[in-house]
């Protein structure tokens, strides 16, 4: 029996050992937060060096910068009490509800949405806050497999005991992979597909975009119709440092035609960007490839957990629930961790 439903029904299996949650992103870190407090013995798995998943940060000339997730916003009332508690540390703050939309043979104009959440220290900070006290393991999982005294997570750098259940937090195609033969049930039901995603970091001498926007205030900008560029993140606004740093991420399509050489969709997005923005060249630029950025289509129910041979194994993720953001990563994590306690806890610690 397997759950994938608003509110999951459990599967009759108790959990007879550890759970490892494979992933270190904000689901997996928001279910391994779930169980261990809770009780439950809970081990996660990741192959970064630091945990964080498409909420990870790279540095430009010292400096962090968002590359993967640009914001978060709040509707849930749960999300929103550790949104507050992140705000309370000095990890989030609010930054705007407004930005502009830019489009080719049509003046700027705005658009006005919820509040969005930024990072003084990169959204990768709000992971690491949430996984204070977790245990952390780095290494490359290969697969999972059934055997007669659990479910065991096979991994290169890192030895663990064999589990009563098996999270695997990340994007439908990676978690099919890591399914062995005796799951095949289960990675069939992994059926929806992530977009790619190029990002460029640029840094200029000054800021020289703010003209850019109607209100003469640039937070960010959605890209209709271009070819290249679908968004743009005024890094120094959403930080609340004003450097003088954007993020654009790329279209699906540009990224898809630059997956095994990144660096070369670089120029084309510069060019995108002074195109749009009327910029002259950057003082320096980085980029980094998301291929699996985005979940396409849609899907309601927020998790995954199914009865495999030697225990159970659950899928989560910002593919699963109505909506692809963060809030959604979180919930879905959640709503897993929710599944797991409401089953018997058999484990010998």
């Amino acid at each position: 029996m397997s759950t994938a439903a608003t509110h999951p029904t459990a599967p009759s299996t108790p959990v007879a050992g550890p759970v490892v949650v494979v992933g270190g992103g904000l689901s997996g870190v928001a279910c391994a937060r779930a169980l261990h407090d809770a009780g439950r013995e809970v081990v996660v798995v990741d192959r970064g060096h630091r945990i964080g998943g498409r909420m990870a940060s790279k540095r430009l000339e010292g400096r962090p910068v968002d590359t993967g997730a640009s914001y978060l916003t709040v509707s849930d009332r749960r999300f929103a009490e550790v949104v507050e508690a992140w705000r309370v540390a000095g990890l989030a703050h609010r930054w705007t509800d407004t930005f502009s939309v830019l489009e080719p043979g049509a003046d700027p104009s705005v658009k006005e949405g919820p509040v969005r959440w930024g990072t003084p220290g990169g959204m990768r900070s709000l992971v690491e806050a949430l996984a204070e006290g977790l245990d952390v393991r780095r290494g490359a999982v290969e697969r999972v497999e059934s055997g007669d005294d659990g479910l065991r997570v096979v991994a290169d750098g890192v030895d663990l005991a064999p589990a009563g259940a098996v999270v695997l937090a990340m994007p439908d195609e990676q978690a099919a992979r890591l399914l062995g033969g005796d799951h095949g049930a289960v990675a069939a039901r992994l059926t929806r597909p992530s977009e790619p995603v190029i990002a460029l970091v640029a840094r200029w001498p000054e800021r020289a975009w703010d003209s850019a926007a109607p209100g003469g205030a640039f937070d960010g900008a959605f890209v209709n119709g271009d070819d290249d560029v679908a968004w743009i993140a005024d890094d120094g606004r959403r930080r609340g440092d004003d450097a003088p740093v954007l993020v654009a991420h790329s279209t699906p399509a540009l990224a898809a035609r630059h997956l095994d050489d990144p660096a070369a969709a670089g120029p084309v997005l510069v060019a995108a960007l002074r195109r749009l923005l009327d910029l002259p060249e950057p003082a320096s630029t980085l980029v980094h490839r998301w291929s699996l950025a985005k979940p396409t289509g849609e899907r309601a129910e927020p998790c995954l957990l199914a009865e495999v041979p030697g225990g159970l194994v659950g899928v989560c993720g910002d593919g699963w629930g109505p909506q692809s953001k963060v809030e959604g990563a979180w919930l879905s994590g959640t709503a897993l961790a929710e599944a797991l306690l409401r089953l018997p806890d058999q484990s010998s610690r």
